[in-house]
């Protein structure tokens, strides 16, 4: 059986320990390696920061093109694979495309990585 995003029930508690707690099962890292490697890429990296901290907890593709000297359909690629990671979601509105993070993953990856100082 193969898990996704959706059988670690994102939205709700967190998948496992943090890393430096125990020890992620394969399957789990089958499932969230792909976003962390999306988030590996400078560009992504920044369009999902700009995704993510944007007012209304959105942003349309035309205010995110402007801001990266790339071409539009490398903007569109790499848009298209956070959203393939899951870490964004995507609603077409006329000729515009508007990206909203999807906030489960993100606590998902952040509670992964999360580090106490031994006391």
């Amino acid at each position: 059986m193969v898990l996704t995003l959706t059988d670690l029930n994102v939205v709700d508690a967190p998948c496992c320990p943090p890393i430096a707690q125990d020890r992620i099962p394969a399957e789990t890292a089958a499932v969230l390696a792909p976003a962390f490697k999306a988030l590996g890429d400078p560009v992504r990296l920044q369009l999902m920061s700009m995704i993510a901290s944007a007012d209304g907890g959105e942003i349309c593709v035309c205010d995110l093109t402007p801001a990266f000297d790339l071409s539009g359909p490398t903007i569109s690629h790499h848009l298209r694979t956070l959203r393939e990671a899951g870490l964004v979601s995507a609603d077409r509105r006329g000729t515009w495309v508007y990206y909203r993070a999807r906030p489960g993953i993100m606590r998902r990856l952040a509670a992964l990585l999360t580090v106490t100082d031994p006391a």
